[in-house]
């Protein structure tokens, strides 16, 4: 249609976060959000967004995740050991440094961000997140036939 643009993804304001890990905090335990999450400080285990949701998690310049990431939106400036699940849209900021694989569907890279992983284009992003639980899901299931075969 003429005079009609194609309509971008909607993204999540910047500044509407409801939870805050301030940077004298650290975490260990696996997370689960919904909304927005602003990381300063440290967490050690997954961080993952509710199911069906538009939640945004970001992680700042000083903070630092040690686990994997699941979220449809997600922005990084800091460091992150662990792989990255960005179901919508994914932001490197140029002090964002990731140690694993990245796994998105929309990706800005600004200059100075590093990756040392695999980036994988997936063009579903409802597949992400259910492909990160399938992924769990297989393991739980070895790890109990393995556990029965000990006993």
């Amino acid at each position: 249609m003429l005079g009609k643009k194609k309509q971008q993804p909607r993204r999540p304001a910047a500044g509407q976060f409801d939870t805050l890990i301030s940077a004298k905090t650290a975490i260990e335990g696996n997370l689960k959000f919904s909304g927005g999450l602003h990381v300063d400080g440290k967490v050690r285990g997954k961080i993952s967004a509710e199911d069906g949701g538009s939640a945004v998690l970001r992680v700042s310049e000083v903070g630092e995740v040690d686990g994997d990431i699941v979220a449809p939106h997600v922005i990084i400036n800091g460091t992150v050991h662990g792989d990255v699940y960005a179901s919508e849209h994914l932001e490197l900021a140029a002090k964002a440094s990731i140690n694993g694989n990245v796994y998105y569907n929309l990706i800005e890279m600004a200059m100075g961000a590093t990756v040392n992983g695999n980036l994988v284009n997936q063009r579903e992003p409802v597949g992400l997140l259910g492909q990160q639980n399938r992924a769990e899901d297989s393991s739980a299931v070895s790890e109990d036939d393995a556990r029965a075969d000990v006993e």
